[in-house]
C-alpha cells in the first residue's frame, strides 16, 4: 500500500501538540483591525485548539501526526 500523503496546505496550517491536540491559529486578525476593538485583536493572539468536529478531517489530511 502506498504512503498516505499529508495534505501542505493543512500542515502550514495547524500544529499538533505533544498530548496530540490540533492547534490552529485565530481567525480574523489579519486586515480590518483599526474598528475592531484592543480587547478583541490581544485575545486573536494566541492559538486555539481545534473543534472535536474538525479532528476528524484532520487526521485524514495529516497522516502519521
Amino acid at each position: 500500500m502506498p504512503k498516505a500523503k499529508t495534505r501542505k496546505s493543512a500542515a502550514k496550517r495547524f500544529k499538533v501538540t505533544g498530548k496530540g491536540k490540533y492547534m490552529a491559529k485565530r481567525s480574523g486578525k489579519s486586515h480590518l483591525n483599526e474598528w475592531k476593538k484592543s480587547k478583541r485583536t490581544r485575545q486573536m493572539r494566541g492559538l486555539k485548539v481545534v473543534s472535536d468536529a474538525m479532528i476528524h478531517i484532520l487526521k485524514k489530511m495529516l497522516p502519521g501526526s
